[in-house]
């Protein structure tokens, strides 16, 4: 599924389509927008510049481009160029590999995708994959703190992963909201069979999200704690924040899945009680049913010798025992409310 996103290429016609943004910073703010060509002329020059690079689904001739032009270790563009990797960090001499995962509502249902990130002393380029809303508003946002630019691209790679973490809380809190009001359906009198299925869609949901966002937290922390000299100094408390938010999300989702447990048992406990009730008053009529209907047997019977067929009052005195005995069975059987 395509994103919306202002591509580079649409202001140069010398730059692929996939790439959406690549331009040269420093600690004034953006400098320029720069093709892929020119990226090693500007890496050359140590004028305390960085690059920022950002595509989005690229193909082999540009992952190719940009292993060529920074220099990347093959195996972390074998990994960018497959898209299918779990949260990891790994180092590849004065480069870091970062892999996330970004979540996304499609159609109300969650679509997850990937973010692959190459840090190097004066670089940063985020490669994205599947479901993932713009970085553009990440950019914009740092292009408006040039004070913490002179950070260099450290900074910016905080600035992407905390807009990946920042994106599953208002995820989660939607989850909060449905199961919340799927919590009334559950405890009213008619049974709805869409309530489990709903219950158990979001318990699956939640289930895949947290597979998402638990292993960014050994990210985190890697990098929180990392030596690498890429990673300023000051950005570590910047990553340590975005850490805090990882761990507020990751609890939220335990929580919402022990309740949705919870909730899968009590609405299967509701129905087992609500079932029982009405084998209990089909018992009740059952047993009413079964008392005159045991007599009027008798007299069914074809003997001419039985009790009481002489006289003359006798089927109005059996008719009211009748009576008298369903009526006695039925007060009982709502005394004990199974009717």
């Amino acid at each position: 599924m395509k994103t919306t996103d202002t591509s580079a290429a649409a202001a140069r016609p010398d730059v692929p389509a996939c790439v959406i943004n690549a331009a040269v910073y420093d600690n004034s703010g953006k400098l320029r927008d720069i093709s892929l060509d020119e990226i090693s002329d500007v890496l050359a020059d140590d004028d305390g510049s960085f690059v920022w690079v950002g595509v989005y689904e690229p193909g082999d001739k540009v992952l190719d481009k940009l292993q060529e032009e920074f220099d990347l270790h093959d195996l972390a563009i074998e990994d960018a160029r497959n898209a299918h990797q779990r949260p990891k960090l790994e180092a590849y001499g004065d480069c870091l590999f970062i892999v996330v995962n970004t979540a996304q509502v499609v159609d109300e249902r969650i679509r997850y995708g990937e973010t692959h990130a190459f840090l190097g002393p004066r670089y940063l380029v985020t490669v994205r994959h599947g479901a993932s809303l713009s970085y553009a508003p990440v950019r914009a946002r740092v292009e408006r703190e040039p004070e913490l630019l002179e950070l260099g691209p450290s900074y910016a790679l905080y600035a992407v992963l905390d807009a990946v973490v920042d994106n599953y809380l208002p995820i989660v809190d939607e989850f909060k909201q449905t199961l919340l009001a799927l919590e009334k359906d559950i405890f009213t009198e008619d049974f709805r069979r869409g309530t489990m299925v709903r219950l158990y869609d979001l318990k699956r949901e939640l289930t895949y999200m947290r597979l998402a966002v638990t292993p960014l937290q050994d990210v985190l922390s890697q990098l929180v704690r990392s030596p690498s000299a890429l990673l300023a100094p000051e950005v570590r408390l910047y990553f340590r924040d975005v850490l805090d938010h990882s761990v507020r999300s990751n609890e939220t989702i335990d929580a919402l899945r022990d309740m949705l447990g919870t909730a899968l048992g009590v609405n299967q406990a509701l129905v087992t009680l609500s079932q029982g009730e009405v084998v209990k008053r089909l018992a009740g009529w059952a047993a009413l049913l079964a008392a005159p209907t045991l007599v009027t047997s008798w007299y069914g019977m074809n003997f001419r010798h039985m009790p009481e067929l002489g006289g003359r009052y006798s089927y109005p005195i059996l008719i009211g025992a009748l009576a008298l005995g369903c009526f006695g069975l039925y007060r009982y059987l709502k005394k004990v409310r199974w009717l």
